[in-house]
């Protein structure tokens, strides 16, 4: 957990970095190495990694808009996933969907940019399980800003009457983009939507690696029991803006130190000295997962740009007339060619 931790904020640190690259002084989202919006997740370290230790390549992760700490500890193919976030012919998605549309099916893992779209997926790889009897189960990442969504309250209905093997994971990080959590919902803990669908329930209050792993545990170990579906809600805290260039005006100096000092991944180094860890292994793991990131970023720069008319490949309908040189098979309707 650690390695993937460690892991995980060095590749958030980096592609910070990179995409800040040609975007400053005067911030530009479409210059640089990485067009479009980034979203980070530097500080929910703990949640990925805590949770996805119990799971298998078979078991489903949807995740939302801020995934790669997520992926990292579900397995995604690392240099890959770097790839597709710098739009490259060689990513997970040819380099059209981005660091927001991830998709791996050798380990089972998407996500998306639509709030709290993973939780009908993930309910539907859950059902998909139950009708196969096999043991796997499905997890699905949301925001504490997201628990208010009706795809979320919905899959919630339909994987508890079904009693199907999914775990929601909502990651609390105290803010909604811009809103605190205390002007965007009703509960404190948001474990208790739980009490509304005859679900069990659980919150996680510190920012702990090895507290998440306990209570993942537990749920993950019921879901492949089938003894039914859980919702938890983790604390994490977030260490940078919503998005790369938010300027974060809306954020207090005090709540920022905050979110610098509740560090998870010096928390479970500390665990690890105190069970007995040399400082010379967790040198070698963190020199380990340095460069593991700094190669998958390295290997995705040198990656080819897709060709312009891949724009028209993989897509639900044919391209005009005359934009590629062939023209489409065209067939009829009403049984006939």
């Amino acid at each position: 957990m650690y390695e993937n931790m460690v892991t995980a904020r060095h590749y958030e640190e980096r592609l910070q970095e990179e995409y800040l690259e040609g975007k400053q002084p005067a911030f530009d989202i479409s210059a640089g190495p990485i067009p479009g919006e980034l979203h980070l997740a530097a500080g929910h370290e703990a949640s990925g990694a805590g949770v996805c230790q119990h799971l298998r390549d078979d078991d489903t992760v949807t995740a939302p808009h801020r995934p790669h700490h997520i992926a990292i500890a579900k397995g995604v193919d690392l240099k890959r996933m770097t790839a597709e976030i710098f739009g490259r012919e060689t990513g997970l998605g040819t380099g059209k969907g981005g660091h927001m549309h991830l998709f791996d099916p050798d380990v089972n893992f998407a996500c998306s940019g639509i709030i709290a779209e993973g939780c009908p997926p993930a309910v539907g790889a859950g059902l998909a399980a139950k009708k196969r009897n096999t043991d796997s189960v499905a997890v699905a990442f949301l925001g504490e800003g997201a628990i208010d969504q009706g795809g979320f309250l919905e899959s919630l209905n339909m994987a508890s009457v079904h009693e199907l093997p999914v775990v929601f994971v909502i990651e609390d990080n105290d803010w909604a983009i811009s809103m605190p959590k205390e002007r965007i919902t009703d509960l404190e803990n948001g474990a208790r939507r739980a009490d509304g669908f005859g679900l069990r329930g659980e919150r996680v209050d510190a920012d702990d690696a090895v507290a998440v792993y306990e209570a993942a545990g537990e749920a993950i170990g019921r879901a492949r029991d089938r003894n039914g579906p859980t919702l938890l809600e983790l604390q994490v805290h977030r260490r940078m803006g919503h998005f790369m260039g938010d300027p974060e005006t809306y954020r207090s100096e005090s709540d920022a130190t905050a979110a610098q000092e509740r560090d998870s991944i010096e928390r479970l180094e500390a665990d690890l000295r105190a069970e007995g860890v040399d400082d010379e292994t967790i040198e070698e793991l963190r020199s380990r997962a340095h460069d593991r990131v700094e190669e998958a970023i390295e290997w995705a720069k040198d990656q080819p740009e897709p060709e312009p008319a891949a724009a028209h490949e993989d897509v639900f309908s044919n391209p005009p007339s005359g934009v590629t040189d062939t023209e489409p098979e065209i067939t009829g309707h009403g049984g006939e060619d």
